[in-house]
């Protein structure tokens, strides 16, 4: 299937950095409670990624993520998710996180 540029452009997709990270046992599949701030227009949003297999909590402090910030809420579990952090899967399907390869200021949207 292809997409025109203009459907392109309606993905919101945006840098931010991780200010907290937590164990989200009560989820259905291993998973983290992430708070990202994506600045001023945007603020800080909450979201559940399935990221416990490559990443330790307190390691993801501070880190630089791309994610998608204009979905709808999605409720998962009693989790309310706001954006989605971008991932691609690793030779086991593991989700590995998408990242800039050099810091940028956040709120910055891809291009």
């Amino acid at each position: 299937m292809t997409i025109s540029f203009d459907d392109f452009m309606k993905v919101d997709i945006r840098v931010g950095v991780i200010v907290s990270a937590e164990p989200y046992p009560e989820a259905r599949k291993p998973a983290l409670k992430l708070t990202v701030d994506f600045g001023g227009e945007i603020g800080t949003k909450k979201t559940s990624a399935q990221l416990t297999s490559h990443y330790d909590p307190a390691a993801l402090q501070g880190r630089q993520v791309v994610a998608v910030v204009n979905f709808p809420p999605k409720q998962i579990g009693k989790f309310m998710s706001e954006v989605l952090v971008l991932g691609v899967p690793d030779g086991e399907g593991e989700v590995v996180l998408l990242r800039p390869d050099h810091e940028v200021p956040i709120g910055g949207r891809m291009y």
